[in-house]
């Protein structure tokens, strides 16, 4: 099948990839010329774990293709839509990347395209589409949802094992389309569902701020578990065995970032409030995830008596998240800019983030050094602060670390360590609702 991507960030690029692999002929599209030549050479504009080679075996086949231009989809079945949805200043999805591509679009268009918005858009704007389509083209099109689930650094596979297929509409034949492009994916059983344009936009929405939710009731319990004397690493054990809550997503840490969560959640609040309705719990979410970026500054203070004026701090970690170089909404940008206002000074390593967080730094007048080597950041430092869940840093050689820091003291936002091997060690130690 014929398709198109328009936008190549994780979520199109990755798309188009994994739709590509399947044997579909696949054209994305991006405005960024220099991004474009980057990838017909096949090198990947992110960081993404097992991308790239697919990339460059779908190149090598002629199975994928980059363009600054809409001229595939003359022939193309379907468009996916998938730039980006920012917050606008008052949280609410701002979709001037979304009505931009379509105007782009509508010249290209024929009679009986598919547009498919992967981007996450809000609850309506389906509809909204679809009549500012119509009002610009006399082509006959249908407009389809089919939210992304994918999570950074395992997106491909995410991509390739679906847990479900959402496909957002009520025209049968747009649905048997998108079906047939799925059903690669889904041998063994299929996953696909078929709603309406509302729910799938819903769905996404939904699913984001429940997992968000998760995130913040557990740094909760963990600054409770601080208080009370508890251990929350026991805790989440305990509770994740109950299978009404499961494993996944009981860590806590300092507060979740990246392009979706922040973003999804101020977006529902948005919507909701344009129809009076307070969301309290998902309003509580954000506020706690807002108080947790900075939670473990607070234990910096405390530990350095309310003084680190003129001290250096060495960062492991500045990414949102493990396996991704996304850098938006991380931690480590709150952490840096507390620490900066107090006098404080940022040495930091990461293993594939490091550049975009120097841009961000330097843009923005952050007083953070980046390192090539993660003990190096520890060099002279006052203290280590693990924000990142990278696996180099699991088991970290002590005496190398003790010997670089200047006061022996590590800052566990992830829980990453063994209070007991770290103490027997001679470091001070702060983490995240463990029992110190």
């Amino acid at each position: 099948m014929k398709i198109s991507v328009v936008g190549t960030g994780y979520v199109g690029l990755v798309t188009g990839t994994c739709f590509a692999e399947m044997g579909n002929k696949v054209t994305c599209i991006d405005i960024d010329e220099n991004k474009v030549k980057m990838m017909r050479d096949g090198k990947s504009p992110i960081y993404e774990p097992g991308l790239e080679p697919m990339m460059q075996r779908n190149i090598d086949d002629k199975r994928i293709f980059f363009s600054t231009d809409y001229e595939s989809v003359k022939e193309a079945k379907a468009v996916f839509m998938a730039v980006g949805t920012p917050s606008g200043d008052d949280g609410s999805a701002d979709l001037k990347y979304v009505y931009a591509a379509l105007d782009s679009l509508i010249p290209y268009m024929r009679d009986g395209l598919i547009v498919v918005l992967k981007s996450t858009v809000p609850v309506g704007t389906g509809e909204n589409v679809k009549k500012y389509l119509s009002e610009k083209t006399d082509k006959k099109f249908i407009v389809v949802n089919n939210p992304e689930f994918l999570k950074e650094g395992s997106a491909v596979n995410d991509f390739m094992k679906p847990e479900r297929v959402i496909i957002g509409t009520d025209n049968d034949e747009a649905f048997k389309v998108m079906e047939e492009l799925y059903e690669p994916f889904n041998r063994q059983i299929s996953r696909t569902i078929q709603m309406s344009n509302l729910s799938a936009e819903m769905t996404k929405y939904s699913a984001n701020c429940f997992l968000a939710m998760k995130i913040s009731f557990m740094n909760e319990m963990a600054r409770l578990c601080d208080l009370t004397g508890a251990d929350v690493e026991e805790v989440r054990h305990g509770i994740s065995m109950d299978s009404r809550i499961g494993t996944k997503f009981l860590y806590p840490g300092p507060g979740y970032g990246g392009s979706c969560f922040p973003k999804d959640v101020k977006a529902l609040i948005h919507t909701a409030k344009k129809h009076d309705l307070d969301l309290k719990v998902i309003n509580a979410t954000e506020e706690v995830n807002d108080e947790q970026k900075t939670y473990m500054f607070q234990k910096i203070k405390k530990h350095f008596k309310g003084d680190v004026k003129g001290k250096t701090f060495a960062f492991w970690g500045v990414a949102f998240k493990a396996n991704t170089d996304d850098i938006r909404e991380t931690p480590a940008i709150y952490m840096a800019k507390a620490l900066t206002e107090a006098g404080a000074k940022v040495k930091f390593f990461d293993p594939v983030a490091d550049d975009n967080f120097e841009k961000y730094a330097n843009e923005h007048k952050l007083d953070a050094e980046k390192v090539e080597y993660k003990y190096d950041a520890c060099k002279g430092a006052d203290g280590l602060v693990v924000l990142t869940e990278w696996k180099e840093f699991r088991i970290p050689d002590f005496s190398e670390l003790k010997a670089a820091l200047k006061t022996p003291v590590i800052f566990d936002g992830r829980n990453l360590y063994k209070t007991s091997q770290v103490k027997e060690e001679g470091f001070d130690y702060y983490a995240v609702g463990k029992r110190i």
